[in-house]
């Protein structure tokens, strides 16, 4: 399998609550919501719902994974609800319990395991592991160099400051462009594959 991350970004690297204003307000962040306008259903949903055919996991962190079972188990009818309600999901917490898991398939990765359990799913056979939002553990990955492609969509906004997915370690991880999207939006959806 390959560990595909997917993010909304800013001009200036941020990717901390596109979706609502209330999403991750840590930090004193206040422009919650700020990709809403920018989404394009065909171009960047389309990107998304293909991706999705080729995923056989999902993988996210605790806020990141709470955000999304209150939303999704609500929504069918279209191909990327559809996948993301029967897909194996995988959460990375040290806090959520078996009782806390309310949308299924799910599976708690504690976080002492979850390098070597993101190493183990790599080595088994099969599509993406699809990772959206949960910047933290992106910075993990990215720094244990378990990252095999990045689709950004990169908006035209500068936020001014929130989270990154971008570890600052110092450590130069290069990337090859494979493909660019425009969306009508003016946002740009950017595919890039882990160089060798």
């Amino acid at each position: 399998m390959r560990t595909l991350i997917t993010e909304f970004i800013s001009l200036d690297g941020v990717v901390q609550a596109p979706g609502a204003p209330s999403e991750d307000t840590d930090g004193g962040f206040s422009n919650g919501g700020w990709m809403m306008k920018y989404f394009d259903p065909e171009v960047i949903g389309g990107t998304f719902d293909e991706l999705a055919k080729q995923s056989d996991a999902l993988l996210q962190g605790r806020r990141t994974y709470q955000v999304s079972a209150a939303a999704w188990p609500n929504r069918s009818g279209d191909e990327f609800s559809d996948w993301i309600n029967r897909v194996q999901k995988y959460v990375v917490s040290d806090s959520l319990t078996e009782s806390d898991i309310t949308w299924k398939p799910t599976t708690i990765i504690r976080g002492n395991d979850f390098i070597q359990t993101v190493s183990e799913l790599r080595a088994q056979p099969g599509g993406y592991i699809y990772v959206y939002g949960s910047a933290m553990m992106v910075q993990s990955l990215l720094a244990a160099d378990l990252v095999d492609e990045l689709l950004l969509t990169m908006v035209p906004i500068i936020l001014g400051g929130g989270k990154t997915i971008f570890p600052a370690n110092g450590k130069a991880i290069p990337f090859e462009l494979v493909s660019t999207a425009k969306a009508s939006t003016g946002a740009l959806v950017c595919r890039y594959v882990r160089a060798r």
